[in-house]
């Protein structure tokens, strides 16, 4: 399976590297390919380093401003023009998607990810990984758009929530 994981490129506490490190671990152990934004710095790195440690593909996505923070050694680069070519391009080679702990840049992915499968545009499983309860907000946020009629779909027809990487992965086995 290809899995496209939107994550932050900065460094982090162990509170998120732990899960990044074992959610990388368990793709890998899967013969999984990681698609991701192909850099070399903060969860993305550990992500792609816990994959490829346990015998997983990386192909990676990145984009002409951020080109010399690509990782060199994944087994397929991509470099997108701009971060809109990227997020299509990452949705494109993945059969999933799983969004883990980031900034602004991985709040507009997620958005755009739950946008696109809110109007039909795609259909590939999408699962916030909320590792320490990062996701705890926006899940309250996105349940009420639900219950208050803000979704055409329902909600878990959207996005799984998932606990760790494990629970992530059970998910995505059962979809695909």
């Amino acid at each position: 399976m290809n899995v496209g994981v939107f994550l932050s490129a900065v460094d982090l506490g162990e509170q998120y590297t732990v899960p990044a490190r074992e959610f990388g671990k368990l793709l890998g152990d899967g013969g999984h390919t990681l698609v991701w934004g192909g850099s070399e710095t903060g969860l993305m790195k550990v992500v792609a380093d816990s994959v490829q440690a346990a015998g997983g593909r990386l192909v990676g996505v990145s984009v002409t401003f951020l080109q010399d923070k690509a990782r060199a050694d994944a087994d397929e680069m991509v470099v997108a023009a701009d971060l809109a070519q990227r997020k299509a391009e990452l949705l494109r080679r993945s059969d999933a998607i799983v969004v883990m702990v980031g900034g602004m840049g991985t709040l507009d992915e997620a958005t755009e990810i739950l946008e696109l499968k809110k109007h039909r545009l795609h259909g590939k499983p999408v699962v916030l990984l909320n590792s320490a309860g990062f996701y705890d907000g926006l899940e309250l946020q996105l349940r009420r758009m639900d219950a208050e009629g803000f979704l055409p779909l329902p909600l878990s027809e959207l996005v799984y929530f998932a606990s760790d990487g494990a629970d992530a992965l059970a998910y995505l086995g059962e979809q695909l």
